[in-house]
């Protein structure tokens, strides 16, 4: 896992009350964390992702999972650098928890 992504599982999604599945393979594709019981995907996006040629294929990748019924949300590597404690909100406000509903 890159800096970024350890940040984010070892400080809020290995806290969470689901499972979170890391480096996960889902149909042809293996996404960053998985959480199956909410049908969720977290992909971390480093600077690669911003060239065109990775800009469609994530928009193809997305639409793919999303065909599977999952929801995806991306956040880069800078919003976790950056701002950790938005990225963190809007992850629990996607899962319908509270800071309260996470294991100490």
């Amino acid at each position: 896992m890159t800096p970024e992504e350890k940040h984010l599982y070892y400080d809020l999604l290995k806290k969470l009350p689901f499972t979170v599945k890391r480096q996960k393979n889902l149909g042809n594709y293996i996404v960053d964390f998985y959480i199956p019981s909410q049908r969720f995907v977290i992909e971390v996006d480093g600077s690669q992702h911003f060239k065109e040629d990775h800009r469609i294929a994530d928009e193809k990748r997305d639409k793919d999972l999303y065909m599977l019924n999952l929801t995806v949300v991306r956040y880069t590597n800078k919003d976790i650098h950056n701002n950790f404690e938005g990225v963190c909100k809007d992850i629990l406000k996607r899962l319908n928890l509270k800071w309260e509903d996470l294991k100490r």
